[in-house]
């Protein structure tokens, strides 16, 4: 999974901005940057310079040392999920036609339905792996900012 870096510094701002229970229009006045512009910095649509970032930093009051420190927190975090290592199955032999045994690897046919059509293969389950992030960035505790 790849994420952006104007997709993380976009979700940062946005927590940011929601967590003082900012809207929109109240950033992108105090910047000086179009709501719309802002607004899709925030989804990771457009990619901010450097002054726009510290001008929407300033805005927030929130120092742009510590938000890119948080953008690469959450960018490594990423970059270093655990995955458990699956072990190979084990071999099994199977019993072919006209032949003693056979290895198979990744699963097993069913002995008794052995045949050329697709649907008589049967394989085990192969174990899924989790994708779930074990760093996330906090959800604000007011659901919606209503722009009066």
């Amino acid at each position: 999974m790849t994420v952006l870096l104007r997709e993380a510094i976009g979700d940062r701002l946005r927590h940011a901005r929601t967590n003082q229970r900012r809207t929109l229009r109240d950033i992108s006045r105090a910047a000086r940057v179009s709501l719309g512009y802002l607004s899709e910095v925030e989804r990771g649509q457009k990619e901010a310079s450097s002054e726009l970032l510290a001008s929407i930093c300033q805005a927030l009051e929130l120092p742009l040392g510590e938000l890119l420190h948080h953008v690469a927190a959450d960018m490594s975090a990423l970059d270093t999920v655990d995955v458990t290592p699956v072990e190979p199955a084990p071999r099994e032999k199977v019993p072919e036609r006209g032949a003693e045994a056979s290895t198979i690897e990744g699963g097993r046919l069913v002995s008794e339905l052995i045949g050329n059509d697709l649907a008589d293969l049967r394989l085990s389950p192969a174990p899924r792996m989790s994708t779930t992030l074990r760093t996330t960035i906090g959800q604000p505790k007011l659901a919606r900012t209503i722009a009066a």
